[in-house]
């Protein structure tokens, strides 16, 4: 029988999730807090289990709707998965609420 679940969840971090009870989190229910956490605060070793673990489709679908992501993330983010920065949440809201000058 082939299910579309893999039969492993991806070994990641724990720091990651300071902030939550981390063995509560639904890999499926909170992909999307899951994938913004590891982009921002994961180490290399976790991005690629997350890749295996979700796939790049599905990565790049959850993520461009993050409302933060870092600068050099972001940068990464779309080098890697060969995006526009204006096709991100994060990077249109940053737009759109321009800072004052500093003289």
């Amino acid at each position: 029988m082939v299910t579309d679940t893999p039969l492993f969840f991806p070994k990641l971090s724990k720091f990651i999730f300071w902030d939550v009870a981390f063995d509560t989190l639904d890999y499926e229910k909170d992909k999307f807090f899951i994938i913004e956490k590891v982009m921002n605060y994961g180490l290399w070793e976790d991005f690629k289990a997350l890749v295996q673990f979700y796939g790049n489709d599905i990565i790049k679908k959850e993520i461009k709707k993050s409302a933060y992501l870092k600068k050099d993330v972001l940068n990464f983010l779309c080098f890697y998965f060969h995006l526009k920065p204006h096709q991100f949440k994060c990077y249109t809201r940053r737009q759109s609420n321009p800072k004052h000058w500093d003289f």
